[in-house]
């Protein structure tokens, strides 16, 4: 083992909560924040199998929900307040791969409240990555939806949900994104107050587009480029301010996250972070206060194991701002 590595290994951040295990494999975490007690928000989390699931933990790891037999869900995303039958509704969208379709769950009770069909037409379907976007101005939302291969441009499909007879469903609005073509695109992230989404070539980098269809489908940035040993994997996205903050990107080979500044990922990595993940592919994060065990926000990411694991964000925090301190020292 070279010096590095040991150094690693030593150093890795432990978790402060690891799940109870899920029957399969886990695979896409994502969060829900009670309005009423930030303290009682739920982790939603995939058990990717042909008899996989969609499980909710809370704080302390413990499954406290469960939705069976999903034919091989593979990720979760979550947005706020669709208006549904009238009622405000938060909702949960998976990606069920063996029936090429997205499944919508009303949160935190994870009630089935719609379905649609993605990629229709095409050779290459099998829908894995997912992210939500709200558009502030309108208050649309969309389903961002990924696929375990697909064609050099056009990879991704936007879906705009709609309710229809009682019911949630999407309508393709977009296809956009491009692709490496070297292994696959899995992890896509987006972030509602800038405005853009990122996804992860798997071995090449990460590429970033405007979130708002009417923007277009240029391609704004790709970066990452060289950082990673082998997969790059789950996105989170950790805001300081309005416009500042953390993208943290799952170097799975390596069971470390780089991290990447929101206002500027192009200025590249400023900081590599060790943890006790292994070969972790999905990733979510959130700044809210979620009580004494978690008061600047939890970071969540899976692991072999069949577990997910929270990560206190302070001790993340404290990682990331000791390596720009050296950074800045070094130079």
């Amino acid at each position: 083992m070279n010096c590095k590595g040991q150094e690693q290994s030593v150093e890795k951040l432990k978790p402060t909560v690891i799940t109870e295990t899920v029957v399969h494999d886990t695979d896409d975490p994502a969060i829900w924040i009670n309005p009423t007690d930030p303290s009682k928000s739920i982790i939603i989390g995939t058990d990717k199998d042909t008899n996989g699931g969609l499980y909710a933990f809370d704080l302390n790891g413990k499954i406290v929900n469960k939705v069976l037999d999903l034919k091989r869900p593979n990720n979760v995303d979550i947005e706020y307040g669709f208006v549904l039958k009238g009622n405000k509704t938060d909702l949960a969208a998976v990606t069920e791969r063996e029936t090429n379709k997205v499944k919508l769950y009303a949160l935190p009770e994870l009630k089935e409240v719609g379905e649609f069909s993605v990629f229709d037409g095409e050779a290459e379907r099998g829908p894995m990555g997912i992210s939500m976007y709200k558009n502030s101005k309108t208050g649309d939302i969309f389903a961002v939806v990924g696929r375990k291969s697909g064609p050099k441009d056009g990879y991704l499909w936007q879906y705009k949900l709609s309710e229809k007879n009682g019911s949630i469903t999407g309508e393709v609005v977009r296809k956009f994104g491009k692709y490496s073509g070297l292994k696959e695109i899995e992890s896509i992230a987006v972030d509602d107050e800038m405005g853009y989404i990122y996804y992860s070539d798997e071995q090449f980098g990460v590429h970033k587009y405007y979130a708002d269809p009417a923007k277009g489908n240029e391609e704004l940035l790709v970066f990452g480029n060289g950082d990673f040993k082998s997969d790059v994997e789950g996105i989170s996205i950790y805001p300081t301010s309005e416009k500042t903050g953390y993208i943290l990107v799952s170097n799975q080979q390596n069971d470390t996250f780089n991290v990447y500044l929101r206002e500027n990922p192009a200025k590249g990595r400023i900081a590599e972070i060790p943890v006790s993940t292994l070969e972790s592919d999905g990733s979510e994060v959130t700044s809210v206060n979620l009580g004494p065990k978690f008061p600047k926000g939890v970071f969540v990411a899976m692991s072999n194991g069949r577990v997910f694991h929270f990560y206190d964000w302070r001790i993340i925090e404290k990682k990331i701002q000791s390596a720009v301190r050296a950074a800045k020292k070094s130079k």
